[in-house]
């Protein structure tokens, strides 16, 4: 199975046709490269704020209220293109007004079919937090996408184990990562998250980034880091984990996924993370004690 998975240039679109248009042209790219998934990034939703007047993108609080106005054009628009396009499309992130003035980080999947769910961010960052509207997820799912099950963990939410673990017992052998980061550190961490979980877990990782500079936008300021596809580094698949990575002005990193050489590499693996995992919850294991030094 081809994966894309997209360095999005975030630009400032003047309305949501010519953002419509943009996502028109970046996707028949990756469809025409042979893709069957494509993945976008977190926060996509936020380049909406451009289309609003300066008081309202430049205040975070102000461009979530608003943007609510085109969560069903935003919708209907995936849903449209997922089908016309034969693609699975996992539409980044948006923010999503839940009820009380409080909003959820939801990135939704698209598939070809016309069928459709979401997956909502579980662990928030700081900026999040501060923002004091945004709230975690309580659900956490795995899809179906043609003979292959993914789960879906929203930027922050890939450097935390235990969540990606139960995906994986629930049969997910790919985990999609949109991504948003605005610091060398950031990109950093999520990038080092989702080799740890392919390693941990035997199944391949697909993270999407921002590219670019928005001034006009709180949230996505800055952005930093390199959409890339990831393996668990053992017999048969790559030595450092990369698949493919995209590099300068490139936004789509294209790769082909080989689930028969994932499955039959657990056979013959140098190390199996994924089957010795259960080790670690050993009754001595579960508390460590001080130990003087003789």
């Amino acid at each position: 199975m081809k994966v894309a998975v997209a360095k999005y240039p975030i630009g400032q679109p003047r309305d949501f046709d010519a953002f419509a248009e943009k996502q028109v042209h970046l996707l028949q790219q990756a469809a025409d490269a042979g893709a069957r998934i494509a993945v976008l990034p977190e926060y996509l939703s936020l380049e909406l704020a451009a289309t609003f007047p300066v008081a309202i993108s430049a205040d975070l609080l102000a461009s979530l209220e608003a943007t609510q106005q085109y969560a069903e054009e935003f919708l209907h628009l995936y849903a449209t293109l997922a089908q016309r396009m034969g693609l699975h499309v996992i539409a980044g992130s948006f923010l999503t007004a839940v009820g009380n003035g409080r909003y959820r980080n939801r990135a939704h999947w698209f598939t070809p079919d016309g069928r459709r769910g979401w997956q909502d961010k579980l662990q928030l960052t700081g900026f999040e937090r501060n923002a004091q509207v945004i709230e975690g997820g309580d659900d956490l799912r795995v899809f179906a996408a043609d003979e292959i099950r993914a789960g879906i963990a929203i930027c922050y939410d890939a450097e935390f184990p235990l969540p990606v673990r139960a995906q994986q017992q629930a049969g997910a052998r790919l985990l999609v990562v949109p991504s948003c980061t605005d610091t060398a550190a950031g990109a950093t961490r999520v990038r080092v998250g989702c080799l740890a979980r392919a390693l941990e877990n035997r199944l391949f990782v697909a993270q999407s980034v921002t590219a670019g500079s928005a001034p006009w936008s709180p949230a996505l300021d800055e952005n930093t880091g390199e959409a890339a596809l990831f393996a668990p580094m053992d017999v048969d698949l790559p030595a450092d984990g990369v698949i493919a990575r995209t590099e300068g002005e490139q936004i789509w990193a294209i790769g082909e996924l080989d689930f028969v050489a994932l499955q039959a590499s657990a056979a013959r693996a140098q190390v199996a993370v994924d089957r010795d995992w259960p080790g670690q919850d050993a009754p001595a294991l579960r508390r460590a004690r001080l130990t003087p030094l003789a």
